[in-house]
């Protein structure tokens, strides 16, 4: 006989069937995902992009291990970077010679990416009032007004220099952190032919690739406040991912007196 659910047409109400596989059971749903990952993985590209713009052109490895990343979550983020515009990978320049095998990959922020960093404020503006000025007054009034910019700069950093001491490297170290404070992003370090100082960032960056009297003027204030000649190597205005300033190693002659009177 026909039990009373079927008579009515109706279905029977949903649940275990007496041996029943376990795959025939209705599956649960998948997790949603963290609410937080998103913005975790936004922090994690912040802190990428801040690393970047600090060091320059950096390995994978090293972004990874400055980050305490491991190589495969630092990789999704430097492919999510790369398929957005932020960074470009080219091969490590490596000087002298190498090992075998190729060359590391190095990334570096793109000019989109360091612009999103509040690097350049009023480009348009800085430089239409530059070419008016070349166009006025020439050369030679891009380079006064050059001077007059970083001249409150100069002063600012001189004065966060005053214990620096007369050591060229030491005043290098100096004023990387005076640099640093105003918003360049620079480093110091010593090198076999003498010492570096390295900005990786340059607020005027886009103007100074039109007008390197920017730069010109900005290195002859290095040299005056670490008190020796100093040689620009590499700029940012000029496409290169690091402002690096070299500082020649100071001579130390040996002065030998000889006696003429035996």
């Amino acid at each position: 006989m026909k039990n009373a659910a079927a008579l009515s047409g109706q279905q029977p109400a949903a649940g275990p069937v007496a041996g029943a596989s376990a795959s025939a059971r209705p599956q649960s749903a998948p997790p949603a995902p963290a609410a937080g990952s998103a913005a975790a993985d936004l922090s994690t590209r912040d802190r990428v992009t801040q690393l970047l713009l600090e060091r320059g052109a950096t390995t994978a490895g090293q972004l990874g291990s400055a980050l305490g990343l491991s190589p495969a979550a630092i990789r999704r983020h430097l492919d999510a970077m790369l398929a957005d515009g932020d960074v470009v990978a080219r091969e490590q320049t490596v000087r002298g010679s190498r090992g075998r095998g190729r060359p590391a990959k190095v990334f570096v922020l793109t000019d989109a990416a360091r612009g999103r960093c509040g690097t350049h404020h009023y480009d348009n503006i800085a430089t239409a009032a530059l070419r008016w000025i070349s166009r006025n007054g020439g050369s030679a009034a891009v380079e006064a007004f050059a001077a007059d910019q970083v001249a409150a700069l100069e002063d600012r950093c001189r004065a966060a220099m005053e214990d620096a001491g007369d050591d060229p490297l030491a005043r290098a170290e100096a004023l990387a952190g005076a640099l640093t404070a105003e918003g360049y992003a620079a480093n110091a370090s010593t090198i076999a032919s003498g010492g570096q100082l390295c900005q990786h960032h340059c607020p005027v960056a886009h103007v100074a690739a039109e007008f390197p009297q920017l730069c010109e003027a900005e290195t002859a204030v290095i040299s005056r406040l670490v008190g020796t000649h100093v040689q620009r190597l590499a700029t940012i205005a000029h496409g290169d991912g690091v402002c690096t300033t070299h500082i020649p190693a100071q001579s130390r002659n040996t002065v030998t007196t000889v006696r003429t009177d035996r």
